[in-house]
């Protein structure tokens, strides 16, 4: 089994070199790699390389940092957007929940507030045990969560939340019934099923950003339904399945548009078209047709506004 063994900075420069790119700056080149990691820049290579793996004759060092700092800005602006639709889903859930079942955790923890079918029940213990711990975790831990304990003796679900993972709350809509499933994914003009799935992936997608991996040409297991965007945008069909939209990042796109508000999701636009800007200002080797590719959007991905 090859070893993958340490490497200095005049090795990995050396490795770089080999594999075709042309670095002008050694000094500052050693700098980035240095204080971003080899192992991360390298890992944007991809875009870069051709069928033989070697960069395209002419790619500089600059020009592939340029490919990590766009998945960085692009990262960031997904980041934030996925933090207000975590809050959105949140607020909703609790509100509905609240309104039907009660306030104190007593009450809207109740098994039989869930998903009674007997293939969930194991299912639905996991995840109220999951949310006791998290009240027993984080109760005295944060200030709201403290607040409510030392003044009232409980957390009322809307502040609960706050301690939540998006991971966790994906879940807890997973075990809700299936008319509280659906009073909740009316709110955005979604199927029970849909929104399931929305959230799910979309955690995933927000584990990814906190963890900085690479995000614009990820692809997901799970592929997102059909919807009315594919077809007016026209998207090409392969043996019947679109092949753009589906668990690209223009699915992101097609699920931003579902579950942001109409201004926040046009903000949201606006920003990935200027990081396109930037990337193909930066970049001479590829054209911008590459990066759109890779990311599975459609050239007239903009028409979704």
């Amino acid at each position: 089994m090859n070893k993958k063994e340490f490497r200095t900075l005049d090795e990995q420069i050396d490795i770089l070199r080999n594999k075709g790119l042309t670095i002008n700056d050694e000094e500052a080149a050693k700098d980035v790699l240095l204080r971003e990691n080899y192992f991360f820049i390298n890992g944007y290579r991809n875009i870069l390389y051709t069928k033989n793996r070697k960069f395209i004759k002419g790619t500089t060092f600059e020009e592939l940092y340029s490919v990590f700092l766009f998945d960085r800005t692009f990262r960031n602006i997904l980041f934030k957007n996925l933090l207000i639709i975590e809050n959105n889903i949140k607020s909703i859930i609790s509100y509905q929940l609240s309104k039907k079942y009660g306030y104190k955790e007593a009450d809207y923890l109740k098994p039989s507030n869930f998903n009674q079918n007997f293939t969930d029940s194991r299912r639905v213990i996991d995840v109220i045990n999951k949310m006791k711990r998290q009240i027993r975790v984080n109760g005295d831990k944060h200030t709201a969560t403290s607040h409510y304990i030392n003044k009232y003796g409980y957390i009322p679900l809307w502040i609960l939340v706050k301690v939540l993972s998006f991971g966790l709350i994906n879940e807890l809509y997973g075990i809700l019934k299936e008319e509280d499933r659906k009073e909740i994914a009316d709110i955005y003009g979604l199927d029970p099923e849909t929104l399931k799935i929305y959230l799910s992936i979309l955690a995933n997608y927000r584990n990814l950003c906190a963890h900085e991996d690479i995000v614009y040409e990820h692809r997901t297991q799970v592929s997102i339904p059909d919807t009315i965007y594919h077809e007016r945008l026209n998207i090409q069909k392969y043996e019947g399945e679109y092949v753009k939209g589906k668990n690209d990042m223009f699915a992101v796109v097609i699920m931003f548009k579902a579950l942001l508000s109409k201004s926040k999701f046009s903000d949201f636009m606006d920003e990935v078209n200027r990081a396109i800007k930037v990337f193909d200002k930066n970049i001479g080797i590829i054209d911008n047709d590459v990066l759109l590719e890779r990311m599975g959007f459609p050239s007239n991905y903009e028409e979704i506004l």
